[in-house]
């Protein structure tokens, strides 16, 4: 079977149905991982022939797609909680919280649970919780989001900077990737955001005691502070959208401008072109010789366009202010996470982040 099974004194014995079966029946408090498929999988006949758990819990453990929740049942809780994967991907993970353990279902590998249980045997001898495993496996999955958010903050900064410069349909294409990323990402997060709400308002997790509940207190802050960053760039990404097509429109515009200044040019000169070429004997007969053709069938032309000239460049339709400006690139400051936070809030002090003897960190 693939995945871990350690005490809660950092012993990981072998993962076995008979060792699970003795540590349940001795009461010993244990944390089991899995990395689970479809019920023809030992990990799933586990979870249904040894714990007995609920059909309608397997059936969520079986299938995965769930939104984030939390089910209590008579022996134990299920909370399903979300994660990115450091590739991008959400992982969902099912949490089964009973009086002696955790049982940990995922479908794909989940390189935080490695990170978990080495630093729940470098505290072995402070005899940690189960609600504290908990704890540390739901605050991985969460921290993981502050990452992939400061990724989006660069690559909104870049996009906007490209726009600027020279809107592509290649970038427009990226915006509305992002644009749907984002849009997964708060599918899950507000749902999860809303569980833990619930969570430390009083529908507690067995074994969870007021000590354990100010630490769960911690993860519901930094998910209200992931929704926060969520929205917020939801709404730089519209605002790109809308730069990017406000620059296509005025560039557009400036293209259309630039014809139809060349129209208005040809136009007096098809005019005078078209008057002097009439076939009337009287004009034909009057109009001769070398200096009437350089007066009047050239100079009057050049000097309609010089005329035309200063005109639109008295109106300001020839400079760069009576089309579209020259354009730089801003030179944005790069801000870690937390001070990215700060400015897109302001008005919130800084979260001061207190470290703990179990090893907790923000």
């Amino acid at each position: 079977m693939d995945g871990h099974l350690v005490t809660m004194d950092g012993n990981e014995l072998d993962l076995r149905p008979e060792e699970v079966e003795r540590l349940l029946s001795s009461s010993v408090p244990f944390w089991l991982d899995l990395c689970s498929g479809d019920e023809s999988t030992p990990e799933y006949r586990l979870l249904r022939d040894t714990f007995r758990f609920h059909p309608v819990a397997l059936e969520d453990a079986e299938h995965f797609g769930q939104r984030p929740k939390l089910d209590s049942y008579e022996e134990y809780a299920l909370l399903v909680v979300y994660g990115p994967s450091p590739e991008g991907r959400l992982i969902e993970v099912h949490c089964f919280c009973a009086q002696n353990y955790l049982v940990t279902v995922h479908q794909h590998p989940c390189p935080g649970m490695a990170e978990v249980l080495r630093r729940m045997q470098m505290g072995a001898a402070q005899q940690t919780s189960h609600v504290m495993v908990l704890y540390r496996v739901v605050d991985m999955l969460v921290d993981g989001y502050f990452p992939v958010l400061a990724t989006f903050d660069d690559q909104i900064d870049e996009l906007e900077d490209e726009i600027l410069k020279a809107p592509t349909e290649a970038q427009l294409g990226q915006l509305f990737d992002m644009k749907r990323s984002l849009i997964a990402l708060r599918k899950v997060v507000t749902p999860e955001r809303d569980v833990f709400a619930t969570l430390v308002a009083g529908d507690a997790l067995p074994g969870m005691t007021p000590d354990y509940e100010r630490y769960f207190r911690d993860v519901y802050d930094h998910l209200i502070r992931v929704s926060d960053l969520v929205d917020s760039y939801r709404d730089l990404m519209t605002g790109a959208l809308d730069t990017h097509l406000s620059t296509v429109s005025n560039r557009l515009n400036v293209v259309m401008k630039q014809l139809t200044i060349i129209a208005t040019i040809f136009l007096p000169l098809s005019f005078l072109t078209g008057f002097f070429g009439q076939n009337f004997g009287w004009l034909v007969a009057r109009l001769g010789g070398l200096s009437v053709f350089l007066g009047a069938g050239l100079g009057l032309q050049v000097l309609t366009v010089i005329a035309l000239i200063v005109f639109f460049r008295r109106r300001g339709w020839l400079t760069a202010s009576g089309t579209v400006p020259s354009v730089s690139s801003s030179r944005r400051t790069r801000l870690a996470p937390r001070a990215r936070w700060l400015v897109l809030h302001p008005g919130h002090g800084p979260t001061v982040a207190a470290d703990h003897s179990d090893g907790r960190s923000n």
